[in-house]
């Protein structure tokens, strides 16, 4: 008796473990599997460029403009571990992360600050705003969501920002938090040359290769619905303002085409992103904990 409770309770252990950090019943599912998070994670990149210290690191460290395609599919590839992968894969991939940022460091030449990848208010920065981009597209493309279930998303996701460091206290944690948060960061945010290129290459991404070349009109597309998102007092400080008309052309423009990608929805979106199939995670624990009961 008492080795079939301890081999149920393993075999649960190893359920939730190959759950990952969120679980089939999680809003995080929801909204970062829905297709609209491709949407979601253009409109990050154009307003995390806006933090001076956050885009020095990235126009000193990172190769987004030689290889623009991999720098996106290495984003994907966290997101996709993070949120769909096992507990280990998630913390594989976070570990993988903090290795890089111990190298991420150095002055930012428009504020003559000292920047470092590990710094918790960079961090903080980064991950709201990719927080709060996934659910301002879920929002627009994907479905209604309830701003208690937005509180339950936020506060979620601060496993995420835990994982590479970010202290738990720091990260808000409701929908009422990040607004805050939005209103305190606002001062420091302007922009750049640097942050210029960034969102050049957000708007205009540089797929000129043969190969490349069918995906120029989409990711054109997807990235005109991402600006429309971005709020207008930040499309102004960055000097991409444009008409409501646009972005209404923007948004409609895009419904057409997520769906159209074919793209499934949930789990199976970064299926191929990690490279092997992530819908049956836990079912063989599952079965194997039926066995046993």
């Amino acid at each position: 008796m008492l080795a079939t409770k301890l081999a149920l309770c393993q075999n649960q252990l190893l359920a939730v473990k190959e759950q990952g950090l969120f679980g089939p019943e999680s809003v995080t599912w929801r909204v970062v599997g829905h297709q609209s998070s491709i949407v979601g994670g253009l409109r990050s990149l154009i307003i995390q460029s806006l933090h001076p210290l956050a885009m020095a690191g990235v126009a000193e460290f990172s190769d987004y403009r030689a290889r623009p395609l991999i720098r996106l599919q290495r984003t994907a590839r966290y997101v996709a571990a993070t949120t769909f992968g096992t507990t280990d894969e998630a913390h594989a991939a976070a570990a993988m992360v903090r290795r890089v940022h111990k190298r991420v460091h150095g002055v930012d030449p428009v504020t003559g600050l000292s920047y470092s990848a590990d710094d918790p208010s960079i961090q903080v920065w980064v991950h709201t705003v990719e927080m709060h981009s996934f659910l301002a597209a879920y929002r627009m493309f994907g479905g209604s969501l309830s701003n208690e279930e937005a509180d339950r998303f936020f506060a979620e996701n601060v496993q995420v920002a835990e994982l590479v460091g970010t202290p738990a206290s720091l990260v808000p944690a409701s929908l009422d938090e990040v607004r805050s948060y939005f209103a305190g960061v606002r001062p420091e945010l302007r922009m750049s040359a640097a942050a210029g290129d960034a969102i050049g290459f957000v708007l205009r991404p540089p797929l000129g290769s043969r190969e490349l070349l069918p995906l120029q009109l989409p990711m054109r597309t997807l990235s005109s619905a991402a600006l429309a998102l971005v709020p207008r007092d930040l499309r102004r400080l960055a000097g991409i303002d444009r008409s409501p008309l646009l972005d209404a052309a923007g948004i409609a423009a895009a419904r057409p085409l997520l769906m159209a990608l074919g793209l499934p929805v949930g789990r199976d979106v970064y299926a191929a992103v990690v490279g092997r199939d992530t819908t049956n995670i836990g079912r063989a624990a599952m079965e194997r904990q039926a066995a046993t009961a």
